[in-house]
C-alpha cells in the first residue's frame, strides 16, 4: 500500500519562504511522476507542481518562478521549495503519485496524502 506523508507547513509572512516534503512509501516511487496540489478555504483543488520519474518539471503559472519541485527517488522524497509567498497561496497542500501519468489533472493522481496547512499572512 502506497502512503504519503506531508510536511513542513506553516505560517509564514508574505515574502517568506517555506519547504513541504513529502515522503513515500510502498510503490514505485522512482517511476511515479509526483505533484503537489492546494485547496483553499471555498475554492476547489488546484494544481501546483509536477515532476516525472525523470525529473522533468511543470507548473502552473500562478507560481512559476516562485515554487521548485524536485525529488530525491533515493530517500523516496518529493519537495515543493516555495519562495515569495503569497497571501493567495494560504491553502492545505496535498502531495500525490501517479503511475503512467505525467500532467496537471488530477483524476490521474491515484495516491494522496493527508495535506499540510500553509498560511501566509499579509
Amino acid at each position: 500500500q502506497v502512503q504519503l506523508v506531508e510536511s513542513g507547513g506553516g505560517l509564514v509572512q508574505a515574502g517568506g519562504s517555506l519547504t513541504l516534503s513529502c515522503g513515500v512509501s510502498g510503490g514505485t516511487f522512482s517511476s511515479s511522476a509526483m505533484g503537489w496540489f492546494r485547496q483553499a478555504p471555498g475554492k476547489e483543488r488546484e494544481f501546483v507542481a509536477t515532476i516525472s520519474g525523470g525529473g522533468i518539471t511543470y507548473y502552473t503559472d500562478s507560481v512559476k518562478g516562485r515554487f521548485t519541485i524536485s525529488r530525491d527517488n533515493a530517500k523516496n522524497t518529493v519537495y515543493l521549495q516555495m519562495n515569495s509567498l503569497k497571501p493567495d497561496d494560504t491553502a492545505v497542500y496535498y502531495c500525490a503519485a501517479a503511475l503512467n501519468y505525467y500532467g496537471n489533472d488530477a483524476r490521474f493522481y491515484h495516491n494522496w496524502g493527508q495535506g499540510t496547512q500553509v498560511t501566509v499572512s499579509s
